[in-house]
């Protein structure tokens, strides 16, 4: 077998932080607060250790943590959604903790626990080269939409990929094709959602419902199209209509 390192992440409260991951579906291996504070969970063979952060220095409030590779990165998104949204009533997506959203085709999302470590759980056969956006085959609105989407999926960026495309619609509009046109408007919708500005997410939904497209191209943007009615209902809290995808 070869070497297997396991992460130390900071913790200043280790009953909390352990009470975090075993919602997500850790068990607890180790709790001890003498002569030392001292913590472990695992799962899927994959331990993760915590340790108190140091004293006397500017410790951010968020910070690198560590990636974790899987074999079914949607699977586990799902059950980590599932069981953030039973602990909290809606899925924690703003402030400590949180969980960043999975779209179709993603390989990658973020957990960020109560003290503020960043796990990114990443789909292990992800290819090993990523595209990362601005595409030299690409241009006009294509490369805007191209660069948005590294900006959202995976720098989490959702303030900078929104006004990119805001500039890259208003800049190439008149001359992009029908589709692209489309998918812009579809992501502003999205972001704005994800922003929490509901009143542009609309306006950028009307715009869309007044396009003429045909059947055939609705259908083929289908689910670019329900983008920000995907992400309202996964942000949702919980009633009795709700049911876990």
């Amino acid at each position: 077998m070869g070497d297997t390192a396991v992460p130390q992440l900071w913790t200043g409260d280790l009953a909390g932080t352990l009470e975090f991951y075993k919602t997500l579906g850790y068990a607890v291996t180790h709790e001890q607060t003498r002569p030392y504070v001292y913590g472990a969970v695992e799962d899927h063979d994959c331990a993760l250790h915590f340790v108190p952060a140091p004293r006397d220095s500017d410790v951010p409030a968020e910070r690198a943590g560590c990636l974790v590779m899987v074999d079914d990165v949607a699977n586990r998104h799902q059950a980590f959604t599932a069981a953030l949204r039973t602990r909290y009533g809606k899925v924690p997506a703003k402030g400590l903790p949180r969980i960043t959203r999975f779209r179709p085709g993603q390989t990658r999302f973020t957990v960020v626990d109560p003290a503020g470590n960043q796990l990114i759980y990443i789909q292990r056969d992800e290819p090993p080269k990523v595209e990362y956006g601005g595409s030299k085959e690409l241009d006009g609105l294509a490369k805007v939409l191209d660069n948005a989407r590294i900006l959202r999926d995976f720098k989490v960026d959702y303030p900078a990929a929104f006004r990119v495309l805001e500039v890259g619609l208003g800049r190439f509009r008149a001359q992009a094709p029908r589709a692209d046109v489309a998918r812009a408007l579809a992501a502003l919708a999205e972001l704005a959602v994800a922003q929490g500005e509901s009143g542009r997410a609309e306006a950028f939904r009307a715009e869309l419902r007044a396009m003429e497209l045909s059947a055939a191209e609705r259908a083929a943007l289908a689910g670019e199209l329900r983008a920000a009615d995907d992400l309202t209902t996964w942000l949702s809290e919980i009633d009795g209509t709700f049911t876990p995808r």
